[in-house]
């Protein structure tokens, strides 16, 4: 349904609330990929309610998400999880201050149901519409884990779709440092576990098939440009592959699944830890370079337990605060929507009801919703 966008029904006085009111609160809406979530945040930082419905074992069975499927469940279950969100936070809707919504990037089909969601909310209430970056999403999943985080500071983000190391100068306020050039980690893990034949998701398969193997049992290449802090994965995927090619033909003439050599866990060990050291070594010279002393690391793949360990040494050699957020918070949901949306706000960020979904947006276009 097309709706005229100078009919946008947002009071003023709502507008001046939010930018003085320090316990407004914000609901978030989060359909990217294959969750669908919806949450209440207060302030930007204490949560009231967060309600995720995945889609992970659906999609399992294909080896990864398929996005017509994903569009539909997010159809399903975008209404029912608002709900949810609200009576868990025993909050009402006139009670809110604002609407955020994941814009980009991700998915276009499922990115576009929490988008119509949002926008109708809107439209039939007079809230706010509150445009999100997803990355920015990640970001601000650091503050619902330390509330004593405030920028500058720079952050790793790190997932299936991304590897990006920014500078958060303020709020709202990012310029991107680095990104990959090709595959992000998460999409590495995904394409080494399904052919090493372990499934989706890559990343927690390939974590537990690690434990206790050798970190070094072959060699990986880590991929380094000298005018840049980018990354890149590609080669050391396709190196695996390559080297997982050997293996298999090492096991078929010994009659075994694994030859002796190497095991299970010293392969899922060893690429494990390239990746690793590849984003720290990154991030280390990042933080050198730069000379922040705060470093936020968000994101799903920032769940994988040996990234923490590593970073978490790497920091305190060269006296760098680490900020990591909590397990649930590190993989898609709308709390960090929420967070980000209260702070894009203050800023002056707004979308009117023409809002549409980008699916390639990339973390500095928010500025473009800055008005006044």
């Amino acid at each position: 349904v097309d709706i005229d966008c100078d009919n946008n029904p947002i009071d003023d006085t709502i507008i001046d609330q939010m930018k003085t009111d320090p316990h407004q609160l914000i609901l978030g809406i989060e359909t990217s990929c294959d969750e669908t979530a919806a949450s209440i945040v207060e302030g930007g930082r204490h949560i009231l309610s967060s309600v995720v419905a995945s889609q992970i074992d659906i999609h399992a069975k294909f080896g990864g998400v398929v996005p017509e499927i994903a569009s539909r469940e997010h159809v399903n279950h975008m209404l029912p999880v608002i709900d949810r969100a609200l009576r868990d936070a025993n909050k009402a809707l006139s009670e809110l201050s604002g609407i955020a919504v994941t814009y980009g990037p991700g998915l276009v089909g499922a990115l576009l149901v929490g988008v119509a969601a949002a926008k109708g909310l809107s439209h039939a209430t007079g809230l706010p519409l509150i445009p999100v970056h997803h990355l920015e999403g990640h970001i601000a999943s650091a503050y619902l884990a330390d509330e004593a985080l405030k920028p500058p500071f720079l952050c790793l983000i790190v997932s299936g779709g991304h590897a990006t190391l920014a500078e958060v100068k303020d709020y709202a306020h990012f310029e991107v440092l680095a990104r990959t050039r090709d595959d992000a980690p998460g999409e590495a893990f995904d394409k080494i576990a399904r052919v090493i034949g372990l499934g989706y998701p890559g990343g927690p398969l390939i974590e537990k098939a690690a434990e206790g193997g050798r970190r070094d049992a072959f060699f990986l290449p880590i991929t380094d440009f000298l005018d840049s802090f980018d990354f890149s994965f590609s080669g050391v995927k396709t190196a695996a592959i390559n080297q997982y090619r050997k293996i298999e033909h090492e096991a078929q003439q010994e009659g075994k699944d694994w030859p002796s050599s190497v095991g299970l866990s010293d392969f899922a060990a060893t690429f494990q830890e390239t990746i690793v050291q590849t984003l720290a070594s990154h991030t280390k010279r990042a933080l050198k370079e730069t000379n922040y002393r705060q470093l936020v690391i968000a994101g799903g793949v920032s769940a994988n337990k040996r990234l923490r360990e590593v970073m978490s040494e790497m920091t305190k050699e060269i006296g760098v605060r680490l900020t990591i957020p909590t397990l649930s918070f590190c993989t898609d949901n709308a709390a960090m929507i929420a967070s980000a949306g209260y702070y894009a706000w203050q800023s002056g960020r707004r979308a009117s009801l023409d809002l549409n979904a980008v699916p390639m947006a990339e973390l500095d276009d928010v500025n473009r919703f800055v008005v006044g």
